[in-house]
C-alpha cells in the first residue's frame, strides 16, 4: 500500500546548534542522549528532551521501508513551532528562514517523498508576511506551520494575525496547527512532564483552534485548511458543549459548523479515537499520521486495522485525502534523488 505520512517530524541539526549559541531564553543545549534539550521559559519545570531520531531523516525513511508499505512524509514542525516567535523578531525571522531552507534540502534529496512546511514569526506581522512569501515562492515548500500561541501570547486570533490567515486561504496553504509548550504547563506543572504532556497540550491546541471559530477567522476565510494535530484535540469530543456555550460569540453559525471546516489526522493512541475523528470529521478530512517519530507507525497502521474501513476509504485516509488536502506536487514519482 502506497501512504502518506501527514504528521511527521525531521528536524535540521542546524537550527538547534543555532539555538546552542544563545544565553538567554529560550536556548537549546546538548544533552545526555547525544542530542538536545530545549529550554523555552525561566520557571517551566518541562523541558524538550529530544533523542538522535528526531534528526536523521535518512535513518527515518530506512525505518519506514520497514513497515512494508511504500510511505512518504510531510514535515511538519509540532511544538517546536512557538521558539521562532519567541524569539526577538530578527532572530525569529533568521532562524525560521534557515529552517525552511533546511525543509527545503529535504524536498530535493526526497523529491516526491518528503514535502516540508515553514516555520513563521508572528511578533511582526510585515516579517511573518515575508517568511511566508519566501518560502512559497523561493524554497517552494507546501504549507505553513502555527503554533497555539504566538511566543507567550495564546491570542492567535489578533488582528495582526488576519493576514496571515486570509493569505494561507488565498494561495489554498494548508496550515498545520500544534500545542506547544508556552502556555498551560506552568498550571500542569509536575509528575515529570507527564500531566502537561498528556492534556497540557490538548488543552493549548483546543483554544487556540476555538479563538479561530469565535473570532470568526475561519467565517471571514472559509478556504482556510486548518489542519488540526492529535484528532482535533479536545474539541470533537466537546461538540455539543461548544454549541451550547458559544451563543454570546453571536457567530451566524453554530461553532461545530467551523469546527468541521478543519482537518485532522490519526494521531491517537487508542482505535476509538481514531474512529470518532472519522465520523465527526468525515473520512475525506481525516489523514493517516503518526506524529513520528513521538509515537510507533506499526502501532498506528495495528490499531486502523482495527476499523472497519471499505477499500475505498483506506484509500483516502492513506493516500489520497492527503494529495488532495496538502496540494502534495510530485505525489506520485517513486524514486528518490540524493541532493
Amino acid at each position: 500500500m502506497h501512504i502518506i505520512d501527514s504528521h511527521f517530524h525531521w528536524w535540521p541539526h542546524s537550527v538547534f546548534e543555532t539555538l546552542c549559541k544563545r544565553t538567554e531564553f529560550p536556548y537549546v543545549r546538548p544533552n545526555d542522549k547525544g542530542c538536545y534539550t530545549c529550554y523555552l521559559q525561566e520557571g517551566s519545570d518541562y523541558v524538550m528532551n529530544l533523542w538522535p531520531e528526531w534528526f536523521d531523516i535518512d535513518k527515518q525513511f530506512e525505518y519506514m521501508d520497514t513497515l512494508g508499505h511504500r510511505v512518504d512524509a510531510v514535515g511538519s514542525i509540532g511544538p517546536f513551532s512557538v521558539y521562532f516567535s519567541a524569539l526577538p523578531a530578527e532572530e525569529g525571522r533568521d532562524l525560521a528562514i534557515q529552517w525552511n531552507e533546511e525543509m527545503a534540502w529535504a524536498q530535493r534529496r526526497y523529491p516526491g517523498r518528503f514535502w516540508g512546511s515553514a516555520a513563521i514569526p508572528f511578533q511582526n506581522e510585515r516579517v511573518a508576511m515575508d517568511v511566508l512569501e519566501d518560502a512559497r515562492s523561493r524554497l517552494n515548500l507546501m504549507g505553513a506551520n502555527l503554533p497555539g500561541s504566538i511566543g507567550f501570547d495564546p491570542r492567535i486570533d489578533a488582528e495582526r494575525m488576519q493576514s496571515f490567515y486570509a493569505r494561507c486561504a488565498e494561495l489554498g496553504w494548508p496550515v498545520f496547527m500544534h500545542p506547544t509548550d508556552a502556555v498551560f504547563n506552568h498550571m500542569l506543572d509536575g509528575y515529570n512532564g507527564a500531566l502537561h504532556l498528556s492534556l497540557g497540550r490538548v488543552i493549548e491546541v483546543s483554544v487556540a483552534a476555538m479563538r479561530l471559530v469565535l473570532s470568526g477567522t475561519l467565517e471571514r476565510h472559509p478556504d482556510l485548511k486548518l489542519v488540526m494535530s492529535h484528532t482535533g484535540g479536545a474539541l470533537p469530543y466537546q461538540s455539543g458543549r461548544m454549541d451550547k456555550n458559544t451563543k454570546n460569540a453571536k457567530l451566524p453559525r453554530p461553532a461545530s459548523d467551523y469546527l468541521k471546516m478543519m482537518y485532522t489526522d490519526t494521531v491517537s493512541p487508542h482505535a476509538a479515537g481514531m474512529k470518532f475523528a472519522i465520523d465527526y470529521y468525515s473520512i475525506d478530512r481525516v489523514m493517516y499520521g503518526t506524529d513520528y517519530p513521538c509515537w510507533e507507525p506499526a502501532t498506528c497502521l495495528q490499531l486502523l486495522g482495527e476499523l472497519d474501513l471499505s477499500e475505498a476509504d483506506k484509500k483516502k485516509l492513506f493516500y489520497d485525502n492527503a494529495v488532495r488536502i496538502l496540494n502534495l506536487q510530485g505525489a506520485r514519482l517513486p524514486k528518490t534523488v540524493p541532493a
